[in-house]
């Protein structure tokens, strides 16, 4: 049975909780956990740990000449192990088979600095084939808005049924090795975790308030950046206008980016005085997942998925649109500590939010 305080507070002890902290607080069923990183020119995790999901997260800079990325797991270089599926801007879906390793194409570029920024998801379901799904953003273009991003998008498998993931290699398997500031985080979580250091730290959230502005405020800077925003207008006339740092609006034009609605081709935009300027249509509200590599030093790389209605009906016979997009910030000399959206032609409900999580 199970007795109740006011506040529709449980009674209990530490006796008749399984798991506890110093407290006597139960704690949480752990959500993602870091297992493992490495840094350097040849990112190689070893001994990882055996978890049901893993969430991969790269930065990865360009070596001397023509750099590429690529990962194998445990060694495995069989040549027909890594069958994958994959669009690179507004091309056709890609399929090669005979692979060595999951292989992220360089697009024979040799510009100084480029930079690639992976999210990666592995389900490592034991004997079974090892499924994956990634997103990846990099300059490849060079630096400055001037120059938009490009992007990969796609899936994967190992073909391994035996063995579960134990070693996570990435490397420039064309030969040419990667800049030493090249870095891979390996997230875990399996449904038996109970842990209470989770990776993603909350940094700061905020809701609308009906007015032109949502600002988050000044936050913490972290290497690795998790936003998600509801964003619902009070007039069909409202856009979205995101900026870090206090930079945008005219003059400034220090972002650059791609977005692509319901699957079509990737517009590129240059010198854009902000980040994701979109407008609603009609009346509607937005849901978007972003992830930023906010590393010291680098353009501030983007990628982010989103769902939005572009009516005010809940019918089931209207489908919602999807929208894909990518993008940088061009500013080396700062990292990301706060972000703005201004609802450009009116404001944001009560409902609407931002909420920001990080880590380094």
């Amino acid at each position: 049975m199970t007795e109740w305080l006011a506040g529709n507070r449980i009674i209990g002890t530490n006796a008749e909780r399984t798991t506890v902290t110093a407290t006597g607080i139960p704690k949480t069923s752990g959500g993602w956990k870091e297992l493992a990183r490495a840094k350097g020119s040849v990112p190689d995790i070893t001994s990882l740990p055996n978890k049901k999901y893993y969430m991969v997260l790269g930065h990865h800079v360009q070596g001397s000449g023509n750099s590429g990325v690529g990962l194998q797991f445990n060694g495995d270089v069989t040549a027909n192990h890594y069958p994958r599926r994959y669009q690179a801007l507004d091309a056709a879906d890609a399929i090669p088979l005979t692979e060595t390793n999951v292989f992220f194409d360089t697009n024979g570029s040799t510009v100084s600095g480029k930079e690639w920024f992976t999210v990666m998801y592995i389900a490592n379901e034991p004997l079974k084939q090892k499924f994956g799904i990634f997103d990846i953003n990099y300059n490849r273009d060079g630096l400055g808005s001037q120059n938009s991003v490009n992007f990969q998008k796609g899936i994967f498998k190992w073909t391994n049924v035996a063995d579960s993931i134990n070693r996570i290699k990435f490397s420039d398997f064309n030969g040419t090795a990667l800049n030493a500031d090249s870095e891979v985080v390996v997230l875990g979580w399996d449904s038996n975790d109970t842990h209470a250091d989770n990776f993603w730290e909350e940094l700061g959230s905020v809701s609308g308030d009906g007015t032109q502005y949502i600002d988050v405020g000044t936050f913490t800077a972290k290497k690795y950046l998790w936003v998600q925003m509801y964003l619902k207008p009070v007039s069909s006339s409202n856009s979205m206008n995101l900026s870090f740092n206090g930079y945008g609006g005219s003059p400034y034009d220090g972002y650059a980016q791609r977005l692509s609605y319901d699957g079509s081709n990737y517009g590129a935009g240059s010198r854009d005085q902000a980040f994701y300027s979109d407008g609603f249509g009609t009346q509607g509200a937005r849901f978007l997942n972003f992830f930023i590599i906010n590393a010291s030093g680098y353009e501030k790389l983007i990628t982010s998925t989103g769902i939005y209605t572009d009516n005010t009906s809940n019918s089931a016979g209207v489908a919602p649109r999807r929208m894909n997009h990518c993008g940088k910030w061009e500013n080396t000399s700062e990292q990301i500590t706060s972000m703005k959206v201004n609802g450009s032609g009116g404001g944001f409900t009560t409902d609407s939010f931002i909420k920001v999580w990080g880590h380094d």
